[in-house]
């Protein structure tokens, strides 16, 4: 899983500004953006464990 997480953030550093309110997952009917989906992802929790695992299955990582 931490492969994944250090993949999602050199991908984010690279995604552009006025991106990154833009909506790239859903988890549990609810819609996450590139900053959501950040947050949560670096700050390790449960919602960005589902959150990768989610972004691995359609191949964005």
């Amino acid at each position: 899983m931490e492969d994944k997480k250090a993949e999602f953030l050199k991908i984010y550093a690279n995604v552009p500004d006025n991106l990154r309110e833009d909506i790239i997952v859903i988890v549990d009917d609810k819609t996450y953006t590139w900053n959501t989906a950040y947050f949560e992802i670096k700050n390790n929790t449960e919602l960005g464990k589902k959150i990768l695992k989610a972004l691995a299955i359609t191949k964005i990582l």
